[in-house]
């Protein structure tokens, strides 16, 4: 008796956790599909951190970095910090060094 019991919960069981995975890959499937839109407007699919404004890649030093259309803050992630950082030589570098000092 307590097999039709023990068969039935792990069925509702299973049931559950692939509707739970179908919703997790719609979700996915929906960020992927932003991303790929906003990538083709020319804008970032993140957001701004401070703002909530939609962030532009711009070219700056050979280094794309986003920028917010709200309030104009540049947002940078680490491998574009540290390219930017990298040869010592540039503005950046030097108001880096000055803080430092």
């Amino acid at each position: 008796m307590t097999d039709i019991f023990d068969d039935r919960r792990r069925g509702l069981e299973e049931e559950y956790f692939h509707k739970k995975n179908q919703e997790a890959i719609e979700k996915l499937r929906d960020k992927i599909a932003l991303s790929v839109e906003a990538k083709a407007a020319g804008t970032s699919s993140m957001r701004c951190p401070r703002c909530d404004g939609n962030l532009k890649p711009t070219r700056f030093e050979d280094v794309d970095i986003d920028i917010c259309d709200k309030c104009s803050g540049a947002w940078l992630d680490s491998a574009e910090f540290h390219h930017i950082t990298k040869h010592g030589q540039g503005w950046f570098a030097r108001l880096l060094h000055s803080w430092n000092e």
